[in-house]
């Protein structure tokens, strides 16, 4: 299946995990990902790919946030 990849820096939640994400780059139809607020990228099939709202953007930045305070 040949989706729309969203264009780098749009936020995107993978379907298959639920998770937030910042568009980094593509390969083919594969999407690379990056926590909001920075953090380790993964990659994700661009079927997979739903955009965020606003709401699910800011929870999953303060969630990360909030992970990162609990490390130091």
């Amino acid at each position: 299946m040949n989706r729309e990849i969203p264009p780098r820096g749009a936020y995107v939640i993978d379907t298959r995990t639920d998770r937030v994400g910042q568009v980094m780059d593509h390969t083919g139809d594969f999407v690379h990902l990056r926590p909001p607020g920075g953090g380790r990228e993964w990659e994700c099939p661009a079927a997979s790919l739903r955009v965020t709202t606003l709401r699910a953007y800011l929870r999953a930045h303060v969630s990360e946030v909030n992970n990162r305070r609990r490390l130091v």
